[in-house]
């Protein structure tokens, strides 16, 4: 590959390199960068994370150089691993000493043995990432390319620097980074080293689901995250690690009926949605929306292949999904949750007459998510009949104008009861009870339904009636 030394000379024009050059210089080690950044000049990549291999010891290096940067570097040191990390502003930098490392057959943990350079660029996971630049003064900013990294960037191909076999069975999550390079930057698996991953995917299991996740979430955020899913399902590793979604493939075709392929339509929803949204929470969504489909299918005689609350089976799949994965058990889950539970619900405004009471109640569930909604909705359509996708987009923009509509009216998104629930039991003199909640819920359908405003006055004597068909007294009556 042709490249340009003007292109490494600015990459490496930034301040810490020549920290770095004159600190191992002067404990006469061998230091270049290598890895993601180096591969990023290349690629014309923004890069902030640099990793900087020492033929002696990394740590010593590192402390090296963080006491010529002085107080604004925080310096953190990982003496089990043989690495170090220097934070300096927006910068970090990882700093380890040139290695070989292996993996036992059933060890999360690899063994580690201080190594020659060329020992370090034959561990790396691909050639891509195994250029190197020298950072020593005498051969400052001089490429180190012994395994055609370069070429291989040309050519858009991803390929182990040893045996992918080996490569692979040495450190198994790098067959999960094979899918994600290909997602993230557009390029190809080899052959060869694509039949290693199918080969070897079993060894996937011996790693912790925290690094699986950590790459199946770069997969989701990736510019197409369709070629990442289809390769990891190709390859065989989809079925061990995310076996919900294998379970959206094939079609099954009963009197000469069949049913949309819900495989190949989750990942179509979730490219569209990644051209809108780099909301890592909506995408989940989009991955998940359709993942109550394989429970609920049923074929019927007059209707042909339903899915009948696929959305409510879907939304109670997702926390063991996320536990599973090691996902966030929080806020985020949740949100996906809602993101599965509520997506056809715009749907179903299409279909019938967009009602107030309707449009309130999707407005009330939604909240502030409402446009992650609707984004998630639009996505979803996926026909290939243009009359159809112009039919149904112009029905969400009539959806969207009376949610805008509602929404000024009535103030209904996120709002609580005007009466509160201490106030009902102040004035009928009650323990916090069930009669408390029923009342609330009232107040909530009345407005909801546009039986009374969204106003105090209207809700006070809205609830007085409905507690005294309760037989509720109030104090002092």
């Amino acid at each position: 590959m042709y490249y340009f030394q003007e292109d490494i000379d600015r990459a490496l024009s930034d301040k810490v390199f020549h920290i770095i050059s004159e600190a191992a210089d002067s404990l006469g080690i061998e230091a270049c960068v290598i890895g993601g950044y180096v591969r990023d000049i290349f690629l014309r990549r923004r890069s902030k994370d640099i990793d900087v291999v020492a033929v002696g010891s990394g740590i010593e290096l590192a402390g090296a150089v963080a006491g010529r940067i002085g107080r604004k570097a925080t310096l953190s040191v990982f003496k089990n691993f043989g690495t170090a990390q220097i934070r300096w502003g927006d910068t970090e930098i990882e700093f380890v000493g040139a290695r070989r490392e292996s993996y036992h057959r059933e060890s999360r943990k690899p063994v580690v043995e201080d190594g020659t350079l060329e020992d370090d660029r034959n561990r790396r996971d691909f050639t891509i990432n195994a250029i190197a630049i020298c950072l020593n003064r005498e051969r400052f900013g001089e490429l180190i390319d012994p395994l055609g990294g370069l070429d291989d960037i040309e050519n858009l191909r991803i390929v182990t620097p040893l045996d992918p076999d080996i490569t692979f069975s040495d450190d198994p999550l790098r067959m999960m980074r094979a899918v994600r390079f290909a997602s993230q930057l557009g390029f190809f698996i080899d052959p060869d080293t694509f039949d290693a991953i199918e080969r070897n995917k079993q060894r996937i299991e011996i790693i912790s689901e925290e690094r699986v996740v950590d790459e199946l979430n770069k997969i989701v955020l990736s510019p197409k995250p369709s070629v990442g899913f289809n390769l990891l399902e190709r390859c065989g590793l989809l079925q061990i690690i995310f076996p919900e979604l294998c379970a959206l493939k094939g079609v099954e075709t009963i009197a000469g009926i069949g049913h949309k392929e819900n495989f190949a339509h989750t990942l179509m929803v979730l490219d569209s949605l990644s051209k809108q949204s780099d909301n890592l929470w909506l995408r989940w969504s989009a991955l998940l929306h359709d993942i109550g489909k394989p429970a609920t299918k049923r074929f019927d005689n007059r209707l042909g292949w339903t899915f009948h609350n696929h959305n409510f089976v879907g939304e109670k799949m997702v926390p063991a999904i996320f536990r599973r994965l090691k996902l966030p058990m929080n806020e985020k889950m949740k949100y996906v949750q809602k993101m599965v539970s509520l997506h056809m619900r715009p749907i179903n405004l299409v279909d019938d007459e967009v009602t107030d009471s309707a449009v309130r109640r999707l407005l009330f569930d939604a909240g502030n998510d409402i446009e992650d909604l609707m984004m998630l909705c639009e996505a979803d359509i996926t026909s290939k009949n243009p009359d159809k996708v112009r039919l149904l987009l112009d029905n969400f923009r009539l959806v969207r104008e009376k949610l805008v509509e509602i929404e000024e009216k009535d103030s209904v998104r996120n709002f609580q009861p005007p009466v509160s629930g201490e106030e009902i039991m102040e004035m009928y003199g009650l323990p916090p009870s069930r009669p408390v909640g029923v009342l609330k819920e009232f107040i909530k359908n009345a407005i909801l339904d546009g039986i009374i405003p969204n106003e105090y006055e209207a809700a006070l004597q809205f609830m007085k009636q409905k507690a005294e068909e309760m037989g509720l007294q109030a104090r002092g009556l």
